[in-house]
C-alpha cells in the first residue's frame, strides 16, 4: 500500500465546534460516565472495570482514576457533544490542581480515588493491606508525570473554548506553568517526580510522547495568551522531537543520562503523537505512521510494541484518528468497524483484546522491570480514544476534523 502518498496529502479543513454524535463510542461512553457525573459538581471517574469473569479489580487500581484517561474523557465527551458530563470531570481536575494534601505547586497527581470530590485536596487512590495491616498506595500513582499534566491542561483548555470558563483557562496555565518549573531539563522537558509524599525524586530522562503533550498544551496557550514563556515551552518540548525522530520513526525519547533511548524500544503512540499535536511539523514525521503499519501492526489492528503479541485497542483507537487526519478515511473506518467488537455491555471498550497485553515499559518509572501490561478490561482511555477517532477529533488542538 502506498501509504506515504496518501499520508503526506493535504490536512482536511479543521472545525473547533463540536457536534452531537449519535455513533457507537460516544454513545457508549455517555452511558458509562452519565451515571457516575450524576448531579456531582466535580467527579473522578475510574479507569477500569472488572473483566469477563473478574468479580473485583486488583487492590491497586479498584479505587483508581488515572489523570490521563480522566482528561481524555474530558476531550472525549466534549468532541461527542457531552458538556454537561465532561464539566464535572474537567471541575474535579481543576479542584486537583488547585489544591493537594502535601504539595501547593499546582500540580496533579498521576491518579485520584475515584468518585466525588469536595472542596478540599482530592484523595488518592489506596486500599487496605489486611497482611501489613496498613493503608497502602502506590508510588507511581503519588507521582507525578510531565505528560500527564499536560493532558489535564489540554482537558482544561478544551473545557475552556467550549464553556468560556476562565478558572478552567486559568488552572490550565498553572498546570503548564509547574511543567516548566519543575521539569525543564536540557532540550526537553524530563519525566517530572516519582515516590511517596512528601519526599519524591525527580525522573530525569525524557519521553518523546510528554513532549508532544507539552509542545501542543503550551502551543495552545501561547495562541490564547500571547506569553513568550509558552512560545520558549512549545521550542523546548520540539527540540526533543526532533532530536527523538530518525527520519522514518521516533524514538521513546531518551535514557536517565540524557543519552538517546534504544532503537528496539518501540511504540505505537510515540510514532503518532508527534505530528498529531504539531500542526507545522516537517512532512516527513507522518511517514512514521507507514513505519507503525509496518513494524507495529497485527492482524485486526496494531500492538503496544514490537512483540507483536496482540492487539493494543487504545492504540488502535489511536491509529484510527491519525488516520483520518492524514486523509486516509479508508483505513480509519476499517480500524473504527473493528473496534466494535471491543465494546463491552457497560458501553466501555476493553484495553487490550487478549488476556494479557505486554508493552516492554515498566510500572516503576525509575524501574527496567518490563511488567507494565494492559490486560481484556472495559478501560475509559481506550473508549475515549475510540469517540476521538469516530468524531475526528484532534485532543492535542481541539479541532474537529472534517
Amino acid at each position: 500500500m502506498a501509504l506515504c502518498a496518501m499520508v503526506l496529502g493535504s490536512t482536511p479543513v479543521a472545525s473547533k465546534q463540536p457536534e452531537k454524535s449519535g455513533g457507537p463510542f460516544c454513545a457508549g461512553l455517555n452511558k458509562a460516565v452519565a451515571p457516575l457525573t450524576g448531579e456531582a459538581d466535580a467527579v473522578f471517574i475510574r479507569s477500569y472495570e472488572p473483566g469477563a469473569g473478574e468479580a473485583s479489580l486488583p487492590a491497586g487500581i479498584a479505587t483508581t482514576a488515572f489523570v490521563y484517561d480522566n482528561a481524555l474523557a474530558v476531550i472525549a465527551l466534549i468532541a461527542c457533544g457531552n458538556v454537561p458530563d465532561a464539566k464535572p470531570i474537567g471541575n474535579a481536575l481543576s479542584r486537583a490542581a488547585r489544591n493537594d494534601r502535601t504539595f501547593h505547586d499546582h500540580r496533579v497527581r498521576n491518579a485520584y480515588r475515584a468518585g466525588p470530590v469536595g472542596s478540599g485536596a482530592p484523595n488518592l487512590p489506596g486500599w487496605w493491606d489486611e497482611h501489613a495491616r496498613i493503608w497502602a498506595e502506590d508510588a507511581a500513582q503519588d507521582g507525578t508525570s510531565t505528560g500527564n499534566v499536560a493532558w489535564a491542561a489540554l482537558a482544561l483548555l478544551t473545557l475552556h473554548q467550549a464553556t468560556h470558563d476562565r478558572q478552567y483557562l486559568n488552572d490550565a496555565k498553572s498546570l503548564i506553568d509547574w511543567v516548566i518549573a519543575t521539569t525543564a531539563c536540557g532540550d526537553g522537558f524530563c519525566g517530572g517526580v516519582h515516590g511517596y509524599d512528601p519526599q519524591q525524586v525527580t525522573l530525569t530522562w525524557m519521553s518523546t510522547e510528554h513532549n508532544a503533550d507539552v509542545h501542543a498544551a503550551a502551543s495552545w496557550l501561547l495562541r490564547l495568551t500571547g506569553e513568550p514563556k509558552y512560545a520558549d515551552a512549545a521550542g523546548r518540548a520540539r527540540r526533543l522531537l526532533d532530536r527523538s525522530f530518525r527520519g522514518n520513526h521516533f524514538l521513546l525519547g531518551t535514557k536517565p543520562d540524557g543519552s538517546l533511548a534504544d532503537e528496539g524500544l518501540l511504540a505505537l503512540d510515540a510514532q503518532l503523537w508527534p505530528w498529531m499535536a504539531v500542526p507545522d511539523a516537517p512532512a516527513a514525521w507522518r511517514s512514521t505512521l507507514d513505519f507503525a503499519q509496518t513494524h507495529l501492526a497485527v492482524d485486526g489492528g496494531f500492538d503496544f510494541n514490537g512483540d507483536r503479541d496482540g492487539v493494543w485497542v487504545e492504540g488502535m483507537a489511536q491509529a484510527a484518528l491519525a488516520y483520518r487526519i492524514s486523509g486516509d478515511t479508508r483505513q480509519s473506518d476499517r480500524l473504527l468497524a473493528n473496534l466494535k467488537a471491543d465494546q463491552t455491555r457497560s458501553g466501555l471498550l476493553n484495553a487490550a483484546r487478549t488476556a494479557r497485553l505486554t508493552t516492554g515499559l515498566s510500572i516503576d518509572p525509575t524501574g527496567t522491570v518490563p511488567d507494565f501490561f494492559y490486560y481484556r478490561r472495559p478501560h475509559l482511555g481506550a473508549t475515549a480514544w475510540a469517540a476521538l477517532a469516530e468524531t475526528g477529533w484532534n485532543p492535542f488542538t481541539g479541532e474537529k476534523i472534517r
